[in-house]
């Protein structure tokens, strides 16, 4: 410490010598804190705990979670899509199936998107796409070639799945196909829908290439649905039509065939919903 006084400073100094030795030696009397826990007292066995294995915790904190393994998907390999594809029928044994909803998709899925988007196309005859339970195709033929034709579908290398409106509608389509050739083009003939999670729609196509035979035919039945009131939380079971439209072909199929059915398929839903909707208001007016 500076000062003016000399003597103070010198006798300041053995005083503080004095404090730092006599510090010290209480520091070397004084046992360490460290040794003392580290080093078991005479007649005491030490026993090393782990957390969750120390006396006296409750089993809410001994309790060690197990390892959970993230499911294996990569592009083609989709749990949920998966199941809403077997809900329709069709299971992607191979484990490659690809949901097209845009343009990007069809990248993912190694296609090359067309050069013409939207794309027009003027649908074939109605005779050449009969109705399952008419004169010309009995349900039985249509049914039989329908499982067929999902098995096949389930077996393939590949499995693309363009979603989207049909044109001028509001009407939900999905068209399973194992052709890589007709899977752009059937994804630009349809409209795009806004983004959901993947779940069955009203027209189901089943669009099957390098059969033994060829094929084509429609089908509409009703089906009950329970539906859940937003707003009382109650349940109710109401009825709709869905349509399936299944063309095979031992080439590539016809397009045309395949929109003829869409075209016929949502006409037919149109009336099947027109036709509730009347006998409701009669019902209503009695």
């Amino acid at each position: 410490v500076r000062g003016k006084n000399p003597e103070k400073r010198e006798m300041s100094r053995p005083a503080l010598f004095a404090i730092v030795r006599r510090a010290a030696s209480k520091a070397a009397a004084r046992p360490s804190l460290a040794s003392s826990r580290l080093t078991p007292s005479a007649g005491c066995n030490a026993a090393r705990f782990f957390a969750t294995d120390s006396p006296g915790l409750p089993d809410s904190v001994k309790r060690v979670g197990d390892a959970l393994a993230f499911p294996n998907e990569y592009p083609g390999m989709n749990y949920k899509f998966n199941w809403s594809l077997n809900s329709d029928g069709v299971t992607p044994l191979k484990r490659s199936a690809f949901r097209l909803t845009k343009p990007l998709d069809l990248k993912v899925a190694g296609l090359t998107p067309p050069k013409t988007t939207p794309l027009n196309v003027k649908a074939a005859p109605a005779s050449e796409m009969p109705e399952a339970g008419s004169p010309e195709l009995p349900f039985e033929i249509f049914d039989e070639v329908a499982e067929r034709t999902k098995e096949l579908l389930s077996s393939s290398e590949h499995l693309y799945v363009p979603e989207g409106h049909a044109p001028g509608s509001r009407v939900g389509v999905r068209i399973i196909t194992n052709s890589a050739t007709l899977a752009p083009d059937l994804l630009a003939y349809l409209e795009r829908a806004p983004k959901r999670d993947p779940e069955s729609q009203p027209i189901t196509a089943y669009v099957l290439a390098g059969a033994d035979e060829e094929f084509a035919g429609y089908a509409i039945e009703e089906v009950e649905e329970e539906v859940t009131d937003k707003k009382t939380g109650k349940t109710s079971v109401e009825a709709k039509s869905v349509a399936a439209v299944v063309v095979v072909g031992r080439e590539e199929p016809s397009i045309a065939r395949i929109v003829a059915g869409l075209e016929t398929s949502v006409a037919g839903l149109a009336a099947d919903e027109a036709e509730r909707a009347a006998k409701a208001a009669e019902e209503a007016a009695e």
